[in-house]
C-alpha cells in the first residue's frame, strides 16, 4: 500500500516518512484518533514500508534482483537497518513500498508472513466451550473484508463480517500469547516482522499484561503498530512504552477531493459531505448510503422534536420503544448524534457558513428548527442527553431512559428566550 492511498494526512505521513528515513524506526508506535480518520490506512502504509523488499535497503552494495532476504540473521549484513547510514550508504533511504517487489505482491491481499494482524474478536457459537477467540479464529473474515473494503474499516461492519452485533467484542489474553509466539518466530522473508494491533484498547486486562511484557522486551527488527480511537483505555505502561501519534481528522480540501475521485460526487455535494463527516471518511462514505445510520438518526431526530413540539406524550411513548430496542452501542452513537444535532441548531442562529458542518437534508430542518434552539435552554439540553448517554452506558432501561428523555424536553424547548437576550 502506498503513501498515496491514504486519504489527506500529510504531516502524519511525512512523520512516518521521516522516521524511515532516519532509519529511526521505534519498535512500538501507536496512532490514535478515529478509524475514519485513516489510523488503520497510515498504519498499513508504514508496514508496507518496513516489508518492502527494496525501501530499507537502497544503499546495498548487492543488485537489487541479487539480495537474499532469506539469508541467515548472522550474516554481516542481515541488519541493514541497525547499522549508520554512512556504513550502509550515503543515500537516504526510499520511503514509499516499491509495489512490485514478490513482498508487495503479497501485500496487495495483506497476507505477507511477516505481517501479524491483531483484533477484536467474540466467541462463536460453534467454538468449544473452553476455547478464548483469537485473530486467527476470523483470519479469513478479516482478510475479506479487509481486501473488499480497504483500510477504512467501521468497527460496526467488522462486527456484521464475525456475524454478530450485539456481544462484545475484545482483545483476549489468548490473542496476546498467540502474538507473542510468532514475533518470537524469525523472519521469514529475512527483514522486518510487523505487528498491527487493530483497536488495542480493547485487550481485556489480562491480554493487555501480557502485551506489555512481550513490549518490554521486543524481538530484534519488530515493530508492533497500536492503532487506538481511546488511548486513554489503555494500561498507562503500555502508552509509556510506544512512541505516540496522533491523527486528526482529514482536511476538507482532502476530502472534497477524494469525494469526487472516487464517489463521482459533484464539487458543491462534495463539500457538502466533507464538512459534515467532520474529517471521517468512514462517515463520508455512510453518510452516501441511502438507508444510512446518519438519515435514520436525522428522521428520528426531527420526529422526537416535533412530537416534543406537540407535547405528542403518546407519541413520545412509541418513539422511546423504538429507540430502546436498538442496541446500546447504537443508542449512544444515536445521543452523540442529537448533540451534535443540538450544537448545530444553536450555532445556526449566528448565520454564519464556517460554522455549520451539516448535510443539505440537515440544514433544510435546521432552518426552521434553530430559533428553538437558546441561550436559554442549549446547555440544559446538552446536559440531558449527555445524562442520558452516560445512562444508557451503564447498563439502564433504555426505553425508560429514551421515554424519559423525551418528556424532560417538553420542558426545555419551549423555553423561550427572555428580553435580556434577544
Amino acid at each position: 500500500m502506498k503513501w498515496s492511498e491514504v486519504i489527506g494526512q500529510e504531516e502524519v505521513k511525512n512523520r512516518l516518512r521521516e522516521l524511515v528515513a532516519g532509519r529511526h524506526i521505534p519498535h512500538a508506535l501507536m496512532l490514535s484518533g478515529e478509524t475514519g480518520y485513516g489510523t488503520l490506512a497510515l498504519a498499513m502504509a508504514f508496514a508496507s514500508t518496513l516489508l518492502c523488499r527494496f525501501s530499507l535497503n537502497k544503499g546495498r552494495t548487492q543488485e537489487p534482483g541479487l539480495m537474499d532476504f532469506g539469508q541467515d540473521s548472522s550474516s554481516e549484513h542481515s541488519d541493514i537497518t541497525s547499522l549508520p547510514i554512512s556504513d550502509a550508504s550515503q543515500e537516504t533511504p526510499d520511503t514509499e513500498a516499491c509495489g512490485d517487489c514478490p513482498q508487495c505482491s503479497m501485500l496487495r491481499h495483506w497476507q505477507h508472513p511477516d505481517l501479524h494482524f491483531s483484533f477484536p474478536t467474540v466467541k462463536s457459537p460453534s467454538m468449544a466451550a473452553e476455547h478464548k477467540p483469537v485473530s486467527d479464529d476470523f483470519m479469513r473474515e478479516w482478510y475479506e473484508v479487509i481486501n473488499r473494503e480497504g483500510p477504512y474499516l467501521s468497527f460496526d461492519l467488522w462486527l456484521e463480517e464475525m456475524k454478530t452485533t450485539t456481544q462484545q467484542a475484545i482483545i483476549t489474553a489468548a490473542e496476546s500469547d498467540a502474538l507473542a509466539r510468532k514475533i518470537s518466530l524469525t523472519s521469514s522473508q529475512g527483514g522486518y516482522k510487523v505487528a498491527v494491533i487493530w483497536l488495542a484498547e480493547r485487550m481485556n486486562e489480562a491480554s493487555a499484561n501480557k502485551i506489555l511484557k512481550t513490549l518490554e522486551e521486543p524481538t530484534d527488527k519488530t515493530v508492533f503498530i497500536l492503532v487506538v480511537e481511546h488511548p486513554e483505555r489503555l494500561l498507562e505502561t503500555i502508552r509509556s512504552r510506544v512512541q505516540t501519534i496522533d491523527v486528526p481528522r482529514i482536511d476538507c480540501r482532502s476530502m472534497e477531493q477524494e469525494l469526487v475521485a472516487r464517489k463521482g460526487l459533484d464539487l458543491d455535494t462534495a463539500r457538502h459531505v466533507a464538512r459534515a463527516s467532520e474529517g471521517n471518511w468512514i462517515t463520508a462514505v455512510e453518510m452516501l448510503s441511502p438507508d444510512s445510520e446518519r438519515r435514520l438518526f436525522l428522521d428520528l431526530f426531527i420526529m422526537l422534536m416535533r412530537q416534543v413540539y406537540a407535547r405528542d406524550v403518546r407519541g413520545m411513548k412509541k418513539w422511546s420503544e423504538t429507540t430502546g430496542a436498538f442496541g446500546r452501542e447504537k443508542q449512544k452513537r444515536l445521543l452523540t448524534y442529537f448533540m451534535r444535532m443540538i450544537r448545530e441548531a444553536f450555532v445556526s442562529n449566528f448565520h454564519n457558513e464556517a460554522l455549520s458542518y451539516m448535510t443539505v437534508e440537515e440544514e433544510q430542518f435546521v432552518k426552521k428548527f434553530g430559533p428553538f434552539i437558546n441561550e436559554t435552554n442549549v446547555i440544559e439540553i446538552n446536559a440531558l442527553l449527555e445524562l442520558a448517554h452516560r445512562d444508557i452506558s451503564q447498563n439502564t432501561n433504555q426505553k425508560i431512559v429514551f421515554y424519559d428523555t423525551a418528556l424532560r424536553l417538553t420542558v426545555l424547548l419551549l423555553r423561550k428566550p427572555s428580553q435580556d437576550n434577544r
